[in-house]
């Protein structure tokens, strides 16, 4: 077990990677070998990524590096930086691999029923489990080019899924739109990169952080960086894009897109707090996505009362609840000078981190619920459905969680995580709360909307010979489902076991450069 896990980080990347390209021959021997080959690996995977979660609470940060004679070794000798491809995983990184891995395993069962009349399954399969290895290894890597080669693996992938049901004319245009998207954003990534490349002739994140200096050309990075992963993640203004890629995607695969916003949210957080922790402004930074998050909450909210396309009011409502992650976070961001008020700081954080676990357990879980309605009526518009509680029971459960969930009414998580936020922001800004709380309302308000327009009412005539969706679906929604009873019956061991660590290593720069530059000889 110990050499499995001295070796995880590169197979939680390469285990995905390799079965991507086994799967269009293990495919030939039939549906059933296929589907052992993609839930086996990601089951594996996720085995890996908790196994090696724990050892991480116990020993700290792993670092791993490829090609040298042991994985923590950062080899060749006689060099003052590292020069090979490094891994590194700390409390922060771990914790995205845990949502990637269970969202990953969840969205691939539930698949097997959502796609089955459609063609192309081996080509779907292949490219989902590219898009795992590319989130796996944005979440971690810890040089600056290799997060651009993952980010650019997750998106192609990503891009193809969601245009994968091409007989329908918008999947077409809005894969082209995040294709378009992912493809300005990864320029920007790449060009940061080799401004900080040209300075500091290296692409390693620790070293930079160690030695840059915050010159105009720096800023000019940072700007690239935030702007690039912003975007990614459908920020106001930035989110035009974003219902229209969301939601035209098979439901397994935008619950997918979701975490991938939270991978590309993850490597902004690393980019502010390790990359440039010991040199940035954090006031300025801070406020400047404390205000971009505000709007991004309060726009995506107010869009989606409108929204009669089932899919459309469930990305509108993703882009929402993105913004308290970002509030959250920022606030965190402006105190990280001040250590008078840095513990609230770290509450702030923590609550964002928090909703970002909630908001991977919730919003997949009602996007899966939204490909549900649409596999048994065959349609998105909310106003040509109802009475769908009759048959789809399980469906309708799963919906009402997820509401209660995202809404953040007690005790369910999604309330933990928005009154730690409330509660934390309220002492650097109460506007903060305020702007949050009228959220919160006014998403249980458009949620209820929708549930009553789908679910209850007389049965409509066109719907009587119908059944509950395949079982496959119901246990990809009832992994999610039951993420979320987990984390509401034990809010405080999350917090303790994955949250703190999590928000204390985006604090503690220092630490993530000691673990990757003492290993250099």
């Amino acid at each position: 077990m110990a050499s499995l896990l001295a070796q995880a980080p590169i197979l939680i990347i390469a285990i995905p990677l390799v079965a991507a390209f086994l799967t269009p021959l293990i495919g030939m021997r039939g549906d059933k070998a296929r589907k052992a080959l993609v839930v086996g690996s990601l089951a594996f995977t996720a085995f890996l990524v908790f196994a090696l979660a724990r050892d991480i609470s116990i020993t700290g940060i792993r670092v791993y590096t490829l090609g040298a004679t042991a994985p923590g070794l950062t080899e060749p000798t006689g060099f003052m930086f590292p020069v090979r491809i490094i891994l590194e995983v700390d409390g922060m990184s771990i914790f995205f691999g845990i949502i990637w891995a269970i969202v990953s395993l969840a969205a691939a069962i539930y698949s097997f029923s959502h796609i089955a009349s459609e063609t192309g399954q081996i080509r779907f399969f292949t490219l989902l489990l590219l898009m795992v290895a590319g989130g796996f290894g944005m979440m971690l890597t810890g040089d600056l080019f290799n997060l651009f080669v993952f980010l650019e693996i997750a998106s192609i992938a990503g891009g193809a899924l969601i245009g994968f049901r091409n007989r329908f004319g918008d999947t077409q245009e809005g894969a082209f739109k995040y294709i378009v998207v992912s493809a300005v954003a990864g320029l920007m990534v790449l060009l940061g990169t080799g401004i900080l490349y040209a300075q500091y002739n290296s692409l390693n994140m620790a070293f930079l952080a160690q030695a840059i200096q915050y010159t105009t050309l720096d800023k000019i990075a940072l700007a690239l960086f935030l702007i690039a992963f912003a975007m990614k993640t459908g920020m106001v203004p930035l989110h035009l894009w974003f219902p229209d890629a969301y939601s035209v995607a098979p439901a397994s695969i935008t619950g997918m897109l979701v975490i991938t916003s939270h991978a590309c949210m993850y490597a902004a957080f690393r980019v502010c707090f390790t990359l440039y922790g010991g040199v940035i402004d954090g006031l300025v930074v801070g406020w400047i996505i404390i205000i971009l998050g505000l709007l991004t909450m309060f726009v995506g909210v107010t869009m989606a009362v409108y929204q009669k396309d089932v899919m459309r009011f469930m990305s509108y409502h993703a882009i929402s609840q993105l913004g308290y992650m970002w509030v959250g976070v920022g606030v965190g961001l402006a105190v990280l000078g001040t250590p008078a008020l840095l513990a609230y700081g770290r509450d702030a954080m923590t609550g964002g981190i928090f909703h970002i676990l909630n908001h991977a357990m919730y919003k997949p879980l009602l996007f899966f619920t939204g490909g549900a309605l649409f596999y048994y009526t065959g349609t998105r518009d909310l106003a040509k459905m109802g009475g769908l509680a009759h048959k789809m029971k399980w469906t309708t459960v799963l919906y009402i969680i997820g509401t209660l969930s995202i809404s953040g009414i007690p005790p369910l998580n999604g309330f933990s995580s928005k009154i730690l936020i409330y509660e934390s922001v309220f002492r650097f800004n109460p506007i903060l709360t305020i702007v949050g709380i009228i959220v919160s309302i006014l998403t249980l308000a458009s949620f209820t909307k929708a549930f009553h327009s789908a679910f209850m009412g007389a049965e409509l005539p066109e719907y009587k010979g119908g059944k509950e969706v395949p079982k496959s679906m119901i246990i990809g929604m009832v992994i999610l489902a039951a993420g979320i009873v987990l984390i509401t019956l034990f809010p405080s061991l999350i917090v303790s076991w994955a949250l703190h660590p999590a928000a204390d290593a985006l604090i503690d720069h220092g630490a993530y450069i000691n673990a990757v530059m003492g290993a250099v000889p």
